[in-house]
């Protein structure tokens, strides 16, 4: 899929609390496995007229800060932010022009998080109806494994998980 102009709708930045109220929570960074799954995530919160939910997530510290440097570096956190922001609405209108129609659900919310990637997505599936999230794999034999953040999911989120892999090449309709 190729990108376009960004949707208009606000980025909520959702700090770790409450969940959700139930819905289809869609995995998404940009990557083509997850366009994909925003895609099918779309038609099942249409199928089952659910809130759809897509959720970015922010690791701004993968290795950890040292005493005292979060402070410094909190400007580029807010870049982060406001870059994942951009990302997903970028998402959704990209899938939007694939589907050659705007999403025709209940409601669509986008949320950016700050954390670490697993542990965030898997808290936020808590209550939710289902998680849709890609699979990624950098070619060769990783194609026929599951991506560590899917893999995690499978086994370890509160609620049904839908992995959805890359549509198959050449293959019609």
């Amino acid at each position: 899929m190729t990108t376009t102009e960004p949707h208009p709708l606000p980025v909520t930045t959702t700090p770790p609390g409450p969940p959700l109220p139930p819905g289809i929570l869609a995995a998404c960074d940009g990557s083509d496995g997850s366009l994909w799954a925003l895609h099918r995530a779309m038609s099942e919160a249409e199928r089952y007229a659910l809130p759809l939910y897509v959720l970015g997530v922010v690791n701004p510290s993968p290795g950890g800060y040292p005493p005292g440097m979060a402070e410094l570096v909190q400007e580029s956190i807010e870049r982060l932010s406001s870059s994942m922001a951009d990302g997903l609405r970028r998402a959704v209108s990209t899938v939007e022009r694939a589907r050659r129609a705007p999403f025709a659900g209940e409601r669509l919310s986008l949320h950016v998080a700050l954390g670490q990637v697993v542990e965030v997505l898997l808290a936020a599936t808590v209550g939710q109806h289902t998680l849709v999230i890609g699979t990624r794999g950098n070619g060769g034999f990783s194609r026929l494994l599951l991506g560590s953040v899917s893999t995690a999911a499978v086994h370890h989120a509160a609620c049904p998980v839908l992995v959805v892999p890359a549509p198959v090449a050449g293959a019609g309709g």
